[in-house]
């Protein structure tokens, strides 16, 4: 039995009806990706080992009033409201190990690079992708196939704050704009929006050389999307692990706050556009996991353990409202590419790409 076929199963859904069901709703996705965001934090809240840590921490019981209750479902609602009331709601959501409920990388690299490009294609690459180097992508993305579709050509975007991902997906062979990094936005005709974004991101760096604060990767993407109506949408978040990586617990969780807010702004631009509305699916995940003591919680990779963990989110027209999914089950990033291909309603053409994510489907 193969894994999309087990994984109906413990979903209690019919293989036969699965596969038979080819027509969807889906006609644009929204793949969003969030660098670093521990699955602890994402279905617990703060940690209560760092929450109140001076070491990692400006102020000490400053993060309390905001972040801490004694209840983990209260925390987890206090840290990201959106995605523990509507998310939660009419979506699905993946990862919670509690339950034995587990969603893993295939690869074994355990950090960026390797993460975004099992989630873009499918399928892990340690030979090739075992570095986060400036290095054009070898392999073919979901974007790029779908760019290649007369259907879609000149409708995929990409956004993100590291100023990798024009690599990751390869935007010299591809030809999917790629904004990212310190990246402006470009041509003739910029919204005044634009403008006033291209201005600030010169004058407010940030703390990092390679990536910059979200709110920009945000609101390009936002001004984008409503200027140019594309189908497939990719935004790549950063900050939350470039502030575990400081050791800054404070930042690290108001950053997936901020985060949060931005999943609910363009959730809420879907459903009040005619475009977009009853029309689109939006995932959300991961691109690796991290230590959970507090002194491995600052990295990730294959020498720390934890690392392979991650979480998985959807919400759409084609996707039962499912909500925490509590069943045990096994999901990996992989298989997102497949995914995102039947709910469009087309053949995922890698044939090395993990299964789909059969619970996601109609």
């Amino acid at each position: 039995m193969n894994k999309t076929a087990l994984l109906l199963m413990v979903l209690g859904l019919s293989y036969g009806m699965a596969i038979a069901q080819k027509a969807t709703k889906t006609e644009n996705i929204f793949l969003i990706t969030v660098d670093g965001l521990r699955w602890q934090e994402f279905f617990k809240g703060a940690d209560s080992l760092f929450v109140d840590d001076t070491g990692m921490i400006k102020d000490q019981g400053s993060l309390l009033p905001e972040f801490w209750h004694q209840d983990p479902l209260k925390r987890r609602q206090m840290l990201m409201p959106f995605t523990w009331s509507t998310l939660a709601e009419k979506g699905q959501l993946y990862g919670n190990r509690a339950f034995g409920n587990k969603a893993d990388l295939r690869n074994d690299m355990l950090f960026s690079y390797p993460g975004y490009n099992e989630i873009l294609t499918g399928a892990p690459d340690d030979e090739r992708i075992n570095s986060n180097a400036k290095t054009n992508n070898p392999n073919t993305t979901l974007l790029e196939h779908l760019q290649q579709m007369p259907e879609f050509e000149g409708k995929v975007m990409a956004f993100g704050s590291w100023d990798v991902f024009p690599y990751i997906i390869n935007e010299e062979r591809s030809g999917i704009p790629v904004n990212a990094g310190f990246d402006k936005a470009e041509g003739a005709n910029l919204s005044p929006a634009e403008q006033m974004i291209n201005r600030m991101q010169a004058e407010i760096r940030g703390p990092w050389g390679g990536v910059r604060l979200d709110p920009f990767t945000h609101h390009y993407a936002m001004e984008a999307i409503r200027k140019q109506a594309p189908r497939l949408v990719f935004i790549g978040y950063g900050e939350p692990d470039d502030w575990a990586h400081g050791n800054r617990y404070d930042e690290y969780l108001h950053s997936i706050k901020q985060f949060d807010s931005y999943l609910k702004e363009l959730w809420e631009y879907i459903q009040t556009t005619p475009q977009y509305k009853d029309k689109t699916t939006m995932i959300i995940t991961t691109d690796h996991g991290r230590g959970v003591e507090k002194r491995t919680w600052t990295g990730h990779g294959a020498g720390i353990p934890r690392s392979r963990e991650v979480w998985i989110a959807a919400i759409g027209p084609d996707s039962p409202a499912l909500g925490e999914v509590k069943q045990e089950a096994q999901v990996y990033t992989a298989m997102i590419a497949r995914t995102v291909f039947q709910l469009l309603g087309l053949s995922y053409p890698e044939e090395k790409a993990d299964d789909a994510i059969a619970s996601i489907l109609p």
